[in-house]
């Protein structure tokens, strides 16, 4: 087998452009899983408002489909630029939020920009790169979230010491992205979305749920749905399991969480290769099998070490989770409609999952504690690989064109 293509320059430079700009997804993330302590204590606020608070944030996520809809009117180049300067506003105006309910407002309008300019990037990473390294392309650059947590994690504790305490994470967050708005110049169109854009524009947003791809929509947004009802929650809340449940302290926390983000950060950055090398569901099965077994651990075992493992595996498999589900959401569907069945599957169905699933927590979790409604939540990942192995073609090493036909299969 001959060695795929070098890279050409711009390819490059939009792969790193492409990796940065989704630093920050990884960034938000833990940021609010490291601040809820504080931000409870800073707006006094109990434990079941906080999960309300979460849902109102994450709420931003379904809203962010008509964003990232947009990427298939306005172009992929335009929506990115869009996305990366509305979340800097908004993630800076969140450092002065002066009670919960603005913070929630500010941050949940931040995670439109920000979820939209997520998934964009990851249709721009399908379309710009060949088949053979296409997973590779999608791990990288779905790992530099990995990579943003783990800075998160580690300046976090830092920050909350400075006089303006958990404000300051979200000022020190936005130097980055005012730097991205200048960078973002040297964006262009992807090549498919130019030869594929006609006269008329993209078709409806609902067409796509009354053609031929209706079925690979619904599909792929019901796995989405149960892999979020259990990774968006597992590391939220575990700060506060660990705190609550197991009497650790903030700096044994801290520890853990850094020490579990700096191993398995290697693991992802891996995941799109292992996707390429031994297939898209044979790599599935060992992400969500790792997720599985680092959720249930976190959330059931003692001790530092035993944690640590288990949060290894946990963060691998939660940031991994996204590498494998990206590649398939880019892969199965044409140009023309690729912005719109994103937005659908992802953004509109299953982040439904992703936004309610905090509210049940908080309904059970003053009978039951966080610990055991988490550990019966991977009963949800188990449901979604078996869909992935039911449900999905393997897609590897095709061109988007043909794989793209399968999605009416």
């Amino acid at each position: 087998m001959s060695s795929p293509a070098p890279f050409t320059s711009y390819q490059k430079r939009l792969f790193v452009f492409l990796s940065v700009a989704n630093f920050f997804e990884g960034y938000d993330f833990f940021a609010i899983t490291q601040l809820l302590p504080s931000l409870r204590e800073s707006f006094g606020i109990t434990l079941r408002e906080e999960t309300w608070l979460v849902t109102l944030i994450n709420f931003g996520t379904i809203l962010a489909f008509l964003l990232v809809r947009r990427a298939d009117r306005w172009g992929r180049k335009r929506v990115l630029s869009v996305t990366i300067a509305g979340y800097a506003l908004f993630t800076f105006l969140s450092a002065w939020a002066p009670n919960a309910l603005v913070f929630g407002a500010l941050q949940m309008v931040a995670r439109i920009f920000l979820i939209g300019e997520w998934a964009t990037s990851m249709v721009v990473a399908a379309e710009e790169y060949p088949a053979e390294r296409r997973g590779t392309v999608i791990g990288v650059v779905s790992a530099a979230a990995g990579l943003g947590s783990i800075v998160c994690a580690g300046v976090v504790p830092l920050l909350l010491k400075t006089p303006l305490g958990w404000r300051s994470v979200y000022l020190v967050g936005v130097i980055p992205l005012v730097l991205m708005m200048f960078a973002r110049r040297g964006l262009r169109e992807t090549k498919r979305f130019s030869e594929s854009t006609s006269s008329e524009g993209a078709p409806p947003l609902w067409s796509v749920l009354r053609g031929p791809h209706r079925r690979r929509v619904l599909q792929l947004g019901a796995i989405w749905f149960l892999s979020y009802v259990c990774t968006n929650n597992a590391v939220t809340f575990w700060k506060d399991f660990a705190l609550e449940e197991r009497a650790l302290t903030h700096g044994q926390v801290g520890l853990i969480m850094t020490v579990a983000a700096l191993v398995s950060m290697p693991l992802v950055f891996f995941a799109g290769r292992m996707l390429d090398a031994i297939g898209r569901k044979r790599g599935a099965a060992v992400i969500y099998a790792a997720t599985i077994l680092g959720v249930l651990g976190g959330y059931t075992l003692s001790g530092i070490g035993p944690l640590m493992l288990s949060m290894t595996l946990g963060i691998f498999g939660i940031n991994a989770v996204l590498t494998v589900l990206n590649t398939f959401m880019t892969e199965l569907f044409p140009t023309d409609v690729r912005g719109s069945a994103v937005a659908l599957s992802n953004n509109l169905l299953g982040r439904i999952g992703y936004v309610f699933s905090p509210l049940l927590l908080g309904e059970l979790v003053g009978q039951l504690g966080l610990g055991a409604p988490l550990r019966a939540s991977v009963i949800f990942p188990l449901i979604a690989l078996g869909l992935i192995f039911l449900w999905l073609p393997e897609t590897n090493r095709r061109e988007l064109e043909e794989t793209a036909a399968l999605a009416k299969a």
